[in-house]
Order: structure tokens, then sequence, then C-alpha cells
């Protein structure tokens, strides 16, 4: 394991990001709080970074949470140290980079959460490594699926809300995205939070994560995979497998939704049963949309510091 710190970079709220070899990966994080708190582990989602949680992380470091917010593969400094790896964006890969994370860390158990693609990752561990998820904070409950229920039609309407990932499906769409980054994360941000009046200061904060050489490659890699329309990695099989089967959750978990989220996403009835353990869900009313951590932080770091007390 090799670790440092780097210098902050501008208007970088969290103080020295840090670097650490972990699995696949070297990844580039935020280590705040005291070193010997509870550990809290949060990811983020796409086209966002780790400036959702800017305002999280102080609400959980004030109540002596140490607080690790890593870039996601593809974002910020987090790199993948070998050339020749897989730039694979499947759920499991996502999964192990965390658990690598953690094991680089010497962190045997936390609390996470997440959204969008972090809320994926955190479920995802939360189901099959119990043991090392002490609570969960998952925006949008239960997300959870496998390749074969992703190319099961929808209706209509549910389809066109996921026209980007029929996009990306596409060799027009990959070039489309390569060449318009920062102009298509602005559009996801508006669509997926219509009520977020976020400023082109805080848009630019978290774009200039998507500057990553790795993030095109990984975003449509993700998106394809779930369409059945890449292959995945041969070592993630099995964990692929039982994910398929939609294994409950049984580690103490809340739920979040914004009343105004324009993302793709399933009534709370609909995944409720799939946790089996202490389980509450809120929606978070004020027209917050998608990027609930960074659009209604204190009720997100509200929801973290009580699964995380509950045994």
């Amino acid at each position: 394991m090799t670790q440092s710190s780097a210098g902050a970079a501008p208007h970088r709220p969290f103080g020295e990001l840090r670097q650490v070899d972990a699995g696949d990966l070297t990844i580039g994080y935020v280590d705040a709080g005291p070193p010997d708190g509870d550990v809290v582990i949060l990811l983020h989602g796409w086209p966002y970074d780790i400036h959702s949680f800017a305002e999280v992380v102080p609400l959980l470091t004030a109540a002596g949470r140490r607080v690790l917010v890593p870039y996601l593969r593809g974002f910020g400094t987090t790199r993948l140290r070998a050339a020749d790896t897989a730039r694979n964006g499947q759920s499991a890969a996502l999964a192990a980079d965390t658990l690598a994370f953690m094991d680089a860390l010497g962190v045997r158990q936390a609390t996470l959460g997440g959204f969008d693609w972090g809320g994926r990752t955190a479920d995802v561990i939360a189901a099959l490594w119990p043991e090392r998820c002490r609570g969960l904070v998952a925006v949008s409950g239960y997300l959870i699926a496998g390749q074969e229920s992703g190319r099961k039609p929808l209706p209509p309407k549910a389809e066109l809300s996921w026209w980007y990932q029929f996009y990306f499906a596409t060799e027009r769409g990959r070039q489309g995205y390569a060449a318009n980054v920062r102009d298509f994360a602005r559009l996801i941000w508006h669509t997926a939070s219509p009520r977020w009046d976020f400023d082109d200061a805080t848009f630019d904060r978290s774009a200039a994560s998507f500057e990553n050489p790795d993030h095109v490659d990984v975003v449509i890699h993700n998106y394809r995979w779930r369409l059945g329309l890449a292959e995945g990695e041969p070592r993630y099989a099995d964990v692929e497998r039982r994910l398929a089967a939609n294994p409950p959750v049984t580690v103490p978990t809340i739920s979040l939704e914004g009343d105004a989220n324009g993302a793709p996403h399933l009534d709370p009835s609909t995944y409720a049963g799939r946790f089996t353990g202490a389980y509450e869900h809120r929606t978070v009313s004020g027209g917050v949309g998608h990027n609930l951590p960074q659009e209604a932080p204190r009720a997100f770091a509200d929801a973290v510091l009580q699964v995380a007390a509950t045994r």
C-alpha cells in the first residue's frame, strides 16, 4: 500500500486530497474527521463527484465521525494502475474497488452512504458483504440489478427517461459524449434536479473531475454493460450471479428520495421488501432532486448518523 497527500485544488472544501493504492486503482479521496472515529464512506454518482458531499462531511465530522470520500474509477485523481486493465464500469467492479479501498486503509467496517452509481455500489456491498457494512443510506433505495433485468423493455414513458443509455449504446453516442462531456453533464444536472439552482462555480468544481483519462471509457462501459451490449470481466461472474438473484439487504438502512427527482427512479413501495433489517424510507421535500446529498445535506447527514447509531 502507498498513501500520500496531494495539494488541495482551488475551491476544494475538504482540505488536502489523499491518494492510496487499492486493488486495480490508485484512489483519490478525502479523509476528514478524527482518525479514531467510527468510519463513514460516501460514494458519489455520475455525472457528479466528491463535492456532492461538500456540506455533508463537516456535519458528520462535527459528530465525531471519520469520513472517507473516494473518487470512483474514471473520476478525479483516481486512476487505473495498469494500462491493460479493463476500463470496466460494471457494478461488481465498483464494489470491488470500494472493498479494496477499505482494505488499503485498514477499515474493517463502515457506514456506507451514496446515490446513483454510489448508491448502487453501497447496496451491493451491504447485500453481499454485510460484515463490512455497519449501516446503509441509499438514495433511491434498492438499485441492484443484473444484465438480465437491464435487457427487459420498459413502458415507453420509462424508456424515454433513459434516452442517454441508448445514446451511449451507439458509436455516435460515445463520440458525442467524449466531445461534450461538460455540456452533457450540465444537461443531466438540470434534468435530474430541475429545481436545483446551482451556479457555474459549483458545476465547474465537479466538472473538473471528468477530465480523467478513463472517464469516457468507464461511463460508456457502465451503460452498455447494463444493456447487455458489453461484456463484464470473468473474475466478477460469481458476484454478478449472486446480484441477479436480488439478494436482500439485512443491515440497518434508511432510503431517501427527493420530491423533485427528475432521474429515473422507482416508487419506494416497490423495493421496501428488499430491506429485511431495520428499515425506514424518507422523502425529502423542498424541490430536492437527484443529487440529494448536495441539495439537502442536512437530511442526508441526519440519516447517516441515525443509521450508524442503530444496533
